[in-house]
């Protein structure tokens, strides 16, 4: 399939980490919860803060249940590990597509309740998004962003991959995302600068990737590894030339950061809304994740945090200016490339996911 994504497809078509030690200290009173009580991992920074504006504080006025809000992230050891334990801490996480897969694949997440759906918000919320395992939270892109400052209007600026490769044409402090959690990464924008068409990148070439990658990484200045860094980042304008979240770009673009986003070759992808096995309150968590997919919640969260929303119906609730700004927007869609998170969970012959071989060859890489 190609990984061009179309408007049709995406509506339409089937189909910084808490520490161990802390896990443990909440086994406790995990043990001890009553039903009426709720942990869910929301994240840091700006993106936690929106969702607890936007989901746990108003669920909480409609149920009566006591969230407790998790803003450390949580990493897929600490969910399997939760999970093969028998001692769940959170109830709710948000993993990203690679993460999520990988944790279902495994047998580590409970299946999501979608009798309790309304209609309307089941049929608003993307095909692609809605998995036995997980729920679609809300859809971001990888993009391009350029100083303003470095790279003014009327000037050249990279349009593309290959041009953000091109330090001679574009020379600049580069700021590129971490491979290290494999699930996400460079990968396809290595593909990209390398001549490699949207439509050919997968199955992706692994040698090529890193290949690829080497022409660039004397240029990077920093590998970030999570959205409020790359955020700061941004708001302290230490990059010219960034590979970013676009919702991160926009918030420091609205702080009046001297920012463009370049939706050009974007990579979409989606996080999803997920319960890990064992959760001890698993009825609440079900009412958690239903809330949370509603139209209404979803455009009151856009509106805090500008990603895009997995719920269709969201988008009439937003305004239109905002809805520009966002990776689900038409116009963006048809420029973009979609993630194909089945071959990120392809076993191979020596018992690897493609996701494994991705982090042993970025740890071997990055230190060389």
């Amino acid at each position: 399939m190609s990984s061009n994504i179309t408007r049709r497809y995406l509506m339409e078509a089937g189909s910084g980490a808490v520490a161990v030690g802390i896990l443990s200290s909440m086994t406790s009173r995990t043990k001890s919860q009553s039903s009426n009580e709720l942990r869910v991992s929301v994240g840091g920074g700006d993106w936690g803060k929106a969702n607890i504006k936007a989901y746990v504080k108003p669920f909480e006025a409609e149920t009566g249940i006591n969230v407790t809000p998790i803003s450390d992230d949580l990493t897929q050891a600490q969910i399997e590990l939760m999970a093969v334990t028998n001692n769940v801490t959170v109830d709710v996480v948000g993993p990203g597509q690679g993460m999520a897969v990988s944790l279902a694949t495994k047998g580590l997440l409970e299946k999501i309740d979608y009798s309790i759906f309304k209609k309307d918000d089941l049929d608003g919320i993307a095909e692609i998004a809605k998995k036995p395992w997980g729920v679609g939270a809300l859809f971001y892109a990888s993009v391009t962003v350029y100083n303003t400052e470095k790279y003014p209007a009327g000037k050249p600026r990279p349009n593309t991959w290959a041009e953000f490769w091109d330090v001679k044409r574009f020379p600049g402090v580069r700021t590129m995302m971490s491979g290290s959690y494999g699930s996400e990464g460079p990968w396809e924008e290595a593909l990209l600068a390398d001549g490699v068409t949207p439509d050919e990148i997968y199955p992706m070439d692994v040698e090529r990737i890193f290949a690829s990658l080497e022409r660039i990484k004397p240029h990077v200045r920093k590998w970030w590894t999570s959205g409020s860094e790359i955020q700061q980042i941004l708001r302290d304008k230490a990059t010219d030339l960034t590979h970013s979240y676009d919702g991160r770009a926009l918030l420091a673009i609205n702080e009046r950061a001297p920012l463009e986003i370049n939706r050009n070759q974007s990579k979409l992808n989606w996080s999803y809304w997920a319960i890990p096995k064992g959760s001890p309150n698993l009825q609440n968590a079900q009412k958690f994740i239903e809330f949370a997919s509603r139209a209404d919640r979803q455009s009151a969260f856009v509106k805090l945090f500008p990603q895009g929303p997995s719920n269709s119906n969201a988008f009439k609730h937003i305004p239109d200016a905002l809805a520009q700004k966002l990776c689900t927007y038409p116009e963006y869609v048809e420029q973009s490339v979609a993630m194909n998170i089945d071959w990120y969970g392809e076993v191979g012959a020596d018992g690897l996911t493609n996701t494994d071989r991705l982090i042993r060859c970025w740890n071997e890489w990055i230190f060389l």
